[in-house]
């Protein structure tokens, strides 16, 4: 972990946004950044896996996550290399190991939410027997990870139509990543983890957008214990974090949030006559986002 180096978004990098003229509501000429979108390729080996729309930022993370979450990517997994070709807009993972996942990826199953994600029909198979560590979450961790994220410069702020997912460790910002799909921000903390050997027992992951299923699954499959959002919920998710023992926490907004799972694990430690409203320039996408 110690090797791991701390990534956060770079709302300036040329390659994220372009810049596009339209008029307002006075009919003034206005120039504004919006996010780019651009296909990327995942092979494992000599296989086409899927295409991913993406901003196009660390496509060896996205390809290893995105390959780790679906059960493709072994733990013990060697890999021997990460090859990015941008103009073919493809990238490709090899490993000592011989791997086929024909059948597999034929049983394709799409997900809800933005830039629509795609997942693999047997996904909740890697859920089964697994039960996360029973880690602690402190209110102060919460709160003040909140504070920082929707204060850091990210491309959110910048140009907004675009999702973040964090990895944290107590009240410490690890990892920020940043997609136009929830889902491809957190295959991204996925391969960040799988290539630095960074472990999940005692992180907390957070996230801009909904605590649906995928989210869920994804998280526990990463071994992460607890899932945080400013958003809202869906049934399954919270079916299924139950399920798994993963503390699942939403609606977080200045001093509010619920905890629909885990609440046992939860230490309500923070003074709320210390935490500040949440200012409104920073306020991200509520509940129905």
């Amino acid at each position: 972990m110690h090797d791991a180096p701390r990534h956060l978004p770079d709302p300036h990098d040329p390659r994220l946004t372009r810049p596009v003229e339209g008029r307002d509501q006075t009919g003034a000429l206005q120039t504004i950044r919006v996010v780019e979108e651009r296909p990327l390729t995942i092979y494992l080996n000599a296989q086409e896996i899927v295409t991913a729309m993406t901003i196009g930022d660390y496509p060896d993370y996205l390809a290893l996550g995105f390959l780790r979450n679906q059960g493709m990517l072994r733990a013990d997994d060697t890999v021997t290399a990460v090859e990015y070709d941008e103009d073919l807009e493809v990238v490709v993972v090899r490993t000592t190991r011989q791997t086929s996942y024909e059948e597999k990826v034929k049983k394709k199953t799409r997900t809800s939410g933005c830039a629509v994600g795609t997942v693999f029909g047997d996904m909740m198979e890697g859920l089964e027997g697994l039960t996360l560590p029973p880690a602690e979450i402190r209110t102060s961790w919460l709160y003040a990870l909140a504070k920082e994220i929707n204060t850091l410069p990210s491309l959110y702020l910048e140009a907004g139509a675009i999702h973040g997912t964090v990895l944290c460790q107590r009240d410490q910002v690890l990892c920020y990543m940043e997609d136009v799909g929830r889902h491809n921000a957190v295959d991204k903390i996925s391969g960040y983890m799988f290539r630095h050997g960074v472990a999940g027992a005692d992180k907390i992951l957070y996230t801009t957008g909904r605590l649906t299923s995928e989210m869920v699954i994804k998280t526990a499959q990463m071994g992460i214990p607890v899932l945080a959002s400013r958003s809202g919920f869906t049934a399954w998710g919270v079916e299924i974090a139950r399920q798994v023992g993963l503390t699942l926490i939403g609606r977080m907004r200045g001093q509010r949030f619920i905890c629909l799972s885990g609440e046992e694990r939860l230490i309500r430690d923070a003074d709320l006559r210390a935490v500040p409203d949440e200012d409104r320039k920073h306020r991200r996408k509520g509940a129905g986002a």
